[in-house]
């Protein structure tokens, strides 16, 4: 049984989800307004997050190697401003670790899949020698 455009359809299926496959994911959220003035309290909640990242042993080891000491970083951080401060805390929230690699292992397993049922339902056979 010969369906006809199989070839056409089964490339379009095959480009379709590589180009879904490879699209990033986009986060939502809402963008803070310019016109509130952050408090102290909030400048002191950020001061102790960014503290609590640069304590891990990675960027401690990092900032070394950049020829940094723990006093100068802190000299810097206290001549931010306050708004500085929180967009670096709030970039802080936004990093991945390790990044997603999952996600793009799983994509490229479902377009084998996909590829491999149609290659079986056109009833064509691949021989590798």
């Amino acid at each position: 049984m010969k369906i006809p455009f199989m070839r056409q359809v089964a490339w379009y299926l095959v480009f379709a989800m590589f180009i879904i496959g490879i699209a990033p994911r986009v986060d939502a959220a809402l963008a803070p307004s310019e016109i509130v003035a952050l408090s102290q309290v909030d400048r002191q909640a950020d001061l102790g997050k960014i503290q609590k990242v640069l304590e891990t042993k990675m960027i401690k080891e990092r900032l070394v190697q950049y020829g940094m000491t723990q006093e100068e970083v802190n000299t810097r951080l206290s001549q931010l401003s306050d708004q500085q401060l929180h967009k670096f805390a709030l970039q802080i929230d936004d990093l991945k670790v390790g990044g997603d690699g999952l996600g793009i292992v799983i994509a490229l397993l479902v377009i084998v899949l996909l590829v491999v049922l149609i290659i079986q339902l056109t009833g064509h056979k691949v021989v590798v020698q």
